[in-house]
């Protein structure tokens, strides 16, 4: 089960990496979007922790 778990990582990296190089502006614009997302999810939290509080 752990090598299975190493080779699809790797597997994953070399996706990540190949789609990087051979297309850069749509690997960017999908960092883009994950923090927005992240971001987006941040002020969320926030939003209903200052709710709790008051």
């Amino acid at each position: 089960m752990a090598q299975t778990k190493k080779i699809v990582g790797y597997m994953l990296v070399v996706f990540v990496l190949y789609t990087i190089i051979t297309s850069p502006e749509r690997a960017a614009d999908l960092v883009q979007i994950g923090f927005e997302g992240i971001s987006s999810a941040a002020q969320g939290v926030g939003r209903f922790m200052t709710s709790l509080v008051n």
